[in-house]
């Protein structure tokens, strides 16, 4: 059904004829002192008949006249507010961020992924085995872990890790890479505390720097890295 048909519906569910949403959107648009409230029977049927399109002053009066929630009206013309932070990586992938979603299976190649996935498949654990588990994408201009880890990656973040320890390690993939956060934005990369200064490290072979930040006042630590999924090859060259 079409979402003009749908707000027939509703408004013929209230019982209200298009004159009465004219009258009672007028009294709105005064109320406010906004004529941009108001809702001509024409209009109206325009929109009805999907020939025209609404706008948000108009919007929020027929969510008062058919009192329905304003949000449930966007819906119908598939804006889904709720969706926000799962379109931010879409609209601006070149920056470090989390995303608010589980990537779906595959995405990550970790044998702790692939045994979850056989679990639950079987009814073994419930549908979320490791709340502590979250999700980040490296932006396309991030290459502080280049070319261990490609921009774009996606980043499988372990939130119960998210302390900094002393420890040896014998190559650069036993060394912990953490997802960090620096208010309002985030960075992926290998980490080091000094006095109250946390230092994110690069890969010694990526052109990034050395970034230093004030912890945990400009930074704060995420979750150790446990998984990336990253391509072999880059997507485009380098600059």
């Amino acid at each position: 059904m079409a979402a003009g048909q749908k707000l027939k519906t509703l408004r013929n569910g209230r019982n209200i004829t298009v004159r009465e949403v004219e009258q009672a959107s007028r009294r709105i648009a005064d109320a406010k002192g906004d004529r941009r409230f108001c809702i001509s029977n024409g209009w109206l049927a325009q929109l009805e008949n999907s020939a025209s399109e609404p706008n948000i002053q108009k919007f929020f009066s027929l969510s008062v006249i058919y009192r329905v929630n304003f949000l449930d009206l966007l819906r119908l013309y598939d804006v889904d507010v709720d969706e926000k932070q799962e379109y931010e990586p879409v609209a601006d992938p070149y920056l470090t961020q989390l995303i608010p979603h589980k990537p779906n299976v595959g995405e990550l190649f970790t044998s702790t992924e692939q045994l979850e996935t056989i679990l639950i498949a079987n009814g073994k654990v419930n549908s979320n085995p490791t709340p502590h588990i979250v999700y980040g994408q490296l932006g396309l201009t991030d290459f502080t872990m280049y070319p261990m880890i490609r921009p774009g990656a996606l980043l499988r973040i372990d939130t119960s890790q998210n302390k900094l320890m002393s420890g040896i390690w014998h190559n650069e993939y036993e060394r912990p890479i953490f997802f960090i956060e620096l208010r309002g934005a985030y960075a992926c990369g290998w980490c080091e505390l000094q006095g109250n200064q946390l230092l994110i490290i690069p890969h010694h072979s990526s052109r990034a720097s050395v970034r230093r930040f004030t912890y945990p006042r400009e930074a704060e630590i995420v979750g150790r890295v446990v998984g990336y999924d990253t391509g072999c090859v880059d997507l485009k060259p380098q600059d």
